[in-house]
């Protein structure tokens, strides 16, 4: 098995142990764009279809 370093950008690492559907992800670019997403599972294709030197982070906002 292949272990994957942080610095890759494949490497994901769990914030929040909440239902995943209880959040809202707010992409951040490196050029200091933000997208906000609903869904998790579109939040991971897009940051997996985009090359990393344009993605800077995801921030989870919980829904109130």
């Amino acid at each position: 098995m292949k272990v994957i370093k942080k610095s890759d950008s494949r490497y994901f690492e769990q914030s929040c142990t909440k239902p995943y559907d209880r959040h809202v992800y707010r992409l951040h670019t490196v050029d200091g764009r933000q997208f906000d997403i609903e869904d998790y599972i579109q939040l991971q294709a897009t940051w997996f279809q985009n090359p990393k030197q344009f993605l800077s982070h995801v921030e989870v906002l919980d829904i109130e």
